[in-house]
């Protein structure tokens, strides 16, 4: 079962997940534009499991600097 935090980060993923498809918009590159999408939902799929809550943040936070990374390289 869910708790409370795990809906609310459930929510955060989901909403990087867009930020995600609206940044690769910037991409000029087709092939690498779905190529940041296809690496960004491997990485929702793998952890799907998990349920700590820091592991999850911590997750979230790696992410968003990775994206970061990717938009500044592009």
């Amino acid at each position: 079962m869910l708790t409370l935090k795990h809906f609310v980060l459930q929510k955060e993923v989901l909403n990087l997940y867009r930020q995600v498809i609206r940044a690769s918009r910037s991409i000029p590159d087709p092939a690498a534009r779905s190529e940041t999408v296809a690496w960004f939902r491997s990485e929702i799929e793998r952890d799907k499991h998990l349920t700590d809550i820091s592991v999850i943040e911590s997750k979230i936070n790696t992410t968003l600097r990775e994206l970061r990374q990717v938009l500044r390289v592009s």
